[in-house]
């Protein structure tokens, strides 16, 4: 067995210790923690581990969803892929991945862009990717259309990715200039009106669910911003929040509602979190995907069958704000837009004065 690299779990050092090597030619990640029945139950609640008896160890198979549990860094592009690249193509994606890194880029867009460009390279097998003009590209991207089907969306995904690479590894500014990109769909964002809003909350009884809901609609937080918040972030005293390193890596300050006080306290009491506001069983940062399975169980609990995640949440809080008549460019502000635009897309679901209009149906109703 060959260990390549050490890594502890960052939110739990004292419990566990991970280490990326290989096993029976596999790829795995070794489990290592003293023994505890709790512990073993707790390892084989959120994966499938196997014991080894050779190392006396627990290992799993190496993925990026073990990765991303143990808060270990994802693998960019797997094995698989790079072997299909030819060694030319390789080397250009060693230098992008470098520069990517090098403007800290999230791990996740990091590694979207990654696999985006990885499959251009596969494309052009022994063809040198920097060699390509605008004509050539163009043809990739109508493939990418009529053979690969791909949506809008992905489309968008893979010409951000593959324009990153021609102008900040290349430098090629003018290389996009004439190839056309379709047309997004517009689609609204997708929110609870304030009476399923209370019914979320009556429904769930758990203080600490309760509260991290109440936090997610009363601050319009993203979830990934819920669970990161840590006790010295929250005054009480002048009722602000600090969001630290939120999407773009921007701190923000956001109003805490009066009314969750109380319950704030009581959790706090009951659960004593010692460094995030929300921990998980062991100690740690709360997983995003527990937030969202207590926000789907809630909906069930509800009785709400909109087809919704625990963003709407955040899509709610910007939507009632709106309604409740504050003024929109604050509403950016709280909720960190860059660009007014995005937010704007909120007057379109929560425009007061189209809802007053009546249909021509309800007066043919009153008249009969």
């Amino acid at each position: 067995m060959k260990i390549i690299q050490n890594t502890k779990l960052n939110f739990n050092p004292n419990l566990f210790f991970f280490s990326l090597g290989t096993h029976k030619e596999k790829k795995v990640i070794w489990i290592q923690f003293e023994y505890n029945p709790e512990l073993i139950a707790l390892l084989k609640s959120y994966t499938q581990p196997h014991w080894s008896n050779s190392q006396k160890s627990w290992y799993v198979i190496d993925n990026n969803t073990y990765r991303n549990l143990f808060r270990i860094e994802l693998e960019i592009v797997g094995k698989a892929v790079l072997d299909k690249i030819a060694p030319v193509n390789i080397k250009e994606l060693e230098r992008y991945r470098d520069i990517l890194k090098l403007k800290a880029f999230s791990p996740n867009t990091l590694r979207t862009y990654c696999i985006e460009f990885a499959q251009l390279l596969y494309i052009l097998k022994d063809i040198p990717v920097n060699t390509l003009t605008a004509e050539r590209l163009q043809s990739y991207f109508l493939y990418c259309v009529k053979e690969l089907q791909l949506s809008e969306n992905q489309i968008h995904s893979r010409m951000n990715a593959i324009k990153f690479y021609f102008e900040k590894v290349l430098h090629l500014e003018k290389m996009f200039f004439d190839i056309p990109r379709p047309k997004k769909p517009s689609s609204l964002p997708k929110y609870l009106n304030t009476d399923e809003i209370k019914l979320l909350f009556s429904v769930t009884q758990n203080l600490k669910h309760l509260l991290l809901l109440q936090l997610c609609y009363g601050m319009g937080l993203r979830v990934s911003e819920v669970v990161t918040l840590k006790i010295v972030d929250i005054d009480s005293k002048s009722m602000k929040v600090l969001v630290q390193k939120a999407k773009g890596k921007k701190d923000r300050y956001v109003n805490l509602p009066n009314s969750v006080l109380d319950l704030m306290r009581q959790y706090y009491k009951e659960y004593s979190p010692k460094e995030f506001l929300f921990e998980g069983q062991y100690g740690g940062q709360y997983s995003v995907r527990s937030a969202q399975l207590v926000f789907t169980q809630a909906m069930k609990k509800a009785g709400i069958n909109k087809k919704i995640g625990i963003h709407g949440l955040r899509h709610s809080y910007a939507t009632h704000l709106l309604e409740y008549g504050t003024d929109i460019s604050l509403i950016q502000k709280l909720l960190g837009h860059n660009d007014i635009k995005t937010t704007l897309v909120y007057t379109q679901v929560a425009d007061k004065s189209l809802a007053k209009i009546i249909s021509p149906l309800d007066y043919i109703d009153k008249n009969e």
